[in-house]
């Protein structure tokens, strides 16, 4: 974390979960931060005590990814600061459980907007003054949900496929200007994101969960080794790889019955 001491990191969805950890590690290192996300009280309570920790200058923002406008409000935020940013973290997110016809549209639309479109739109706008520098990172958070179909969360996997997808990409295009992009793919972890998605019926127990600061420290460690990705947790990584052995239809099949609502028929 050190290589990132004095530098400006955006945290996106800083407020809980795997954005706070990844926010607090950063600190940990010297890293000043622009923490943004959609709850004031918790972006200023984690500003005010980053700051006064690790001695960093902080900056609090609050935007609704969910609004196509967020990403251009952020970055108008940063320009009008005289920020430049170096390590922008892609990390805001959100899942919703249950069958297809059953999650309202407009659920399923924000969720599009903020784990994907949200991603391209912020990655945009910062890349192009990281390529002058040649030099920068960012880190995409993804998921295990991204190496195959998962039912009942479906649109959730699809929108982290983009994700990783998007990640291994542009850290191909990008190593020619010394730019790093990681996707940090973590399984079930120890955070809101089971309560918000609803999912806490068939949700994996407590000792099954990844901490947010292990989690955190294995994709910063991955984005500073020059990684185009990396799978969080041992046992997250071989479920991953070894489903690439098996014929997608049964991956597909054994993740229904996993996943499938107590309720359904």
């Amino acid at each position: 974390m050190r290589s990132w001491q004095g530098k400006w990191a955006l945290v996106t969805g800083a407020s809980a979960g795997i954005g706070k950890a990844l926010a607090e590690e950063l600190a940990t290192g010297g890293t000043n931060l622009v923490l943004t996300a959609r709850r004031a009280d918790r972006l200023e309570e984690l500003s005010r005590a980053l700051a006064a920790a690790h001695k960093i200058r902080t900056e609090v923002f609050v935007a609704d990814l969910a609004d196509p406008s967020g990403p251009e409000k952020i970055f108008t935020f940063t320009q009008g600061q005289g920020i430049d940013v170096e390590i922008l973290i892609n990390n805001a997110g959100f899942g919703a459980y249950g069958e297809f016809t059953t999650v309202e549209t407009p659920r399923l639309l924000d969720m599009v907007q903020v784990n994907c479109s949200a991603v391209v739109h912020l990655t945009r706008l910062y890349l192009p003054e990281m390529v002058k520098r040649r030099s920068g990172d960012v880190l995409i958070v993804a998921s295990t949900a991204s190496f195959q179909a998962v039912p009942y969360i479906s649109t959730y996997a699809a929108t982290k496929a983009f994700d990783l997808l998007l990640a291994e990409g542009l850290a191909e295009e990008m190593k020619p200007y010394g730019i790093r992009v990681c996707a940090l793919c973590p399984g079930s972890t120890e955070s809101e994101f089971h309560e918000v998605a609803g999912q806490t019926g068939i949700a994996p127990s407590r000792k099954n969960r990844e901490t947010t600061e292990k989690v955190a420290k294995t994709g910063l460690q991955a984005l500073a080794a020059g990684k185009s990705y990396v799978i969080s947790g041992l046992g997250n990584y071989l479920g991953a790889q070894t489903q690439r052995l098996v014929p997608r239809g049964l991956v597909t099949r054994v993740a229904a019955k996993m996943f499938r609502p107590r309720k359904a028929v």
